[in-house]
């Protein structure tokens, strides 16, 4: 077994789904989001539409700057806005807007239409099986 090309096929497809993604927003109409700011979205969709920043950054694994950056750009196109905490002036909160709770059920299509294309021909055991695997990957890479 030739197991020297994981991080090739892990990286190629990432590069896929991403791309795939992306025509799924554009067949839904929606040519202003990509993979990055929906998964921002799909944080605050499975919150109540409110998380702090801390907390999105930490569902979506990404530093707080990256975060920051992508946030901005939701700001800009007015799919979330800012709240600061009334109890602790340090902590802010995002919030989704009406123009992104109307975007909700079609995210909700693509994220099932994305299990279904992962997941073809995959018996059940089988996607257990590689979840497994995949987080165990995962982890060999945590940072202490």
């Amino acid at each position: 077994m030739n197991d020297r090309h994981i991080v090739h096929y892990i990286c190629k497809t990432n590069k896929k789904i991403n791309s795939y993604i992306e025509q799924q927003l554009k067949d839904k109409g929606i040519e202003d989001v990509v993979p990055a700011y929906r998964n921002i979205l799909t944080a605050l969709y499975g919150n109540n539409g409110k998380m702090s920043m801390n907390e999105v950054s930490q569902l979506v694994g990404k530093d707080k700057s990256t975060v920051t950056a992508v946030v901005n750009k939701l700001i800009k196109l007015e799919y979330v806005r800012k709240e600061k905490c009334t109890e602790d002036r340090r902590k802010t909160y995002l919030l989704l807007t009406r123009k992104s709770r109307e975007l909700q059920d079609k995210f909700d299509q693509i994220t099932e239409e994305v299990y279904e294309a992962a997941y073809k021909d995959f018996s059940n055991e089988e996607k257990e099986i590689f979840l497994t695997l995949l987080k165990r990957l995962n982890n060999n890479f945590t940072l202490e």
